[in-house]
């Protein structure tokens, strides 16, 4: 990590510091926005294509799988690359994916859809393996928790505005419109009110298309400065050195679930809030700004960070803070109902807000020459965002592809919390000892 800090800090002062985190900025903000979008998708295709919360959850999965097989190509496009063209790339990539949504409306094919989100992912894999080691080294080792926190405003005032505003597009008068495809009789007039609602996604997608491709250009075009991170200083290089394989870092590794639980339990928190709520009774229009609740909370956790790292908190005392209060919220939410209940899952973006900018760094933490595949293996821990909402579903759904864990005596409520409180566990545990783990030569050298 030292040699980064080293290499870096010089060529970025020569375009101007500022000028580098507004680009990234900019970039956490846009995928902040199109990832957080997903919560008001679920909810909309349940209507639209006629689904159960199991097949409506497939959205997550489609959308997280892209990191579990494209976050290491990604790695091995960059180092052809570069991080600056990487990174507009995967601008171009998400442009695309946002463009089947076009074919996939007028079909009013859910398959397609899921395909449109899946490259919406692979877009995103390859744009998060090159902006966040980017925000971690870009600067001093000391302050990228509060680099990333900074960054994190960006992506998360986006991800509140994002199901606010698909939520007031797709589903405006929702639970009306739900009544009256209830009501239809007629096949012919059903399936023109389905075709009626799937087309309000058109819109916004294309524009998100259009904005994407400029933004792109732009990007190949701007003067962000390139990064060597395959330079090593005297530190680093004592600290690395024998190591032939990315899978000689055990705290790397560990990270790597660490990222997994922690990009489950997030976005159990943001995007299956909205289910949550309506298992308990609450009406779409409710429920469709749930996710909202939940960015705002983590967006409240960012400000946190940024005043208190690392003048009063280390990135590692953060997340120690932050796995804590994920285990207390979800004890809560567990024995609360109605809103109290959801204004704890809420609340667990509290909870969540610190623990990418404090995971991140700390697992990449003198990797040296293997920084980009490192960062590629992190990302790709995203895939926990697929796989936990599906284990959730399935320990009270049996029509989920998880229904090998369904048992009659699981209800949503329990699943929310047997899901979340071991990743918490675990997480806790990271911030205790598991980042120091194999880091012992990275003291002494």
């Amino acid at each position: 990590m030292s040699n980064q800090t080293v290499t870096m800090e010089v060529p970025a002062k020569k375009v101007g510091y500022g000028q580098a985190m507004a680009i990234i900025s900019m970039l956490f903000f846009v995928f902040g926005f199109v990832t957080w979008l997903n919560g008001a998708l679920i909810q909309f295709f349940e209507i639209v294509c006629e689904l159960n919360v199991s097949q409506s959850l497939l959205v997550t999965f489609a959308f997280y799988l892209a990191y579990l097989f494209l976050s290491i190509p990604s790695s091995y496009i960059l180092e052809k690359t570069g991080f600056k063209n990487g990174m507009s790339i995967g601008l171009g990539i998400i442009a695309l994916g946002s463009l089947v949504f076009i074919p996939a409306a007028n079909a009013r094919s859910y398959p397609m859809f899921l395909t449109g989100l899946f490259i919406q992912g692979g877009g995103l894999s390859l744009l998060q393996t090159a902006v966040n080691p980017y925000a971690s080294i870009i600067g001093p080792k000391e302050s990228a928790a509060k680099r990333i926190s900074i960054m994190g405003i960006c992506n998360k005032v986006a991800g509140a505005l994002a199901p606010i505003i698909l939520g007031v597009i797709l589903l405006s008068g929702a639970e009306e419109l739900k009544g009256k495809i209830a009501a239809a009789t007629d096949p012919v007039v059903k399936a023109g009110l389905l075709d009626n609602l799937a087309s309000r996604v058109i819109g916004p997608y294309t524009v998100i298309a259009i904005v994407l491709l400029i933004l792109a250009v732009l990007l190949k075009k701007s003067s962000l400065p390139e990064i060597d991170t395959n330079e090593e200083d005297a530190a680093t290089a004592a600290a690395t050195v024998g190591k032939t394989s990315i899978f000689q870092f055990p705290h790397l590794l560990l990270g790597v679930l660490c990222i997994f639980v922690y990009v489950g339990v997030e976005v159990m928190a943001g995007d299956v809030i909205g289910s949550y709520g309506k298992s308990m009774g609450m009406s779409l229009d409710q429920t469709k700004y749930f996710t909202s609740f939940t960015l705002v909370a983590m967006l409240a956790g960012y400000i946190i960070g940024i005043i208190t790292i690392p003048k009063y908190l280390s990135a590692q005392k953060s997340l120690l803070i932050c796995a804590a209060l994920g285990i207390v919220f979800t004890v809560l939410a567990y024995t609360k109902t109605g809103f109290s209940a959801v204004t704890c899952i809420a609340l667990l973006g509290l909870a969540n807000s610190l623990m990418w900018p404090a995971i991140f760094p700390m697992a990449i933490d003198g990797l040296g020459k293997f920084t980009k595949t490192g960062s590629a293996l992190l990302v790709m821990g995203i895939v926990g965002g697929a796989v936990l909402p599906q284990v959730y579903s399935g320990m009270f759904n049996k029509e989920s592809m998880f229904s090998f864990l369904y048992s009659p005596n699981i209800d949503f409520r329990h699943a929310f919390l047997y899901c979340m409180l071991p990743c918490y566990l675990y997480i806790l545990f990271y911030a205790v000892a598991g980042h120091k783990i194999g880091k012992k030569q990275l003291v002494t050298a």
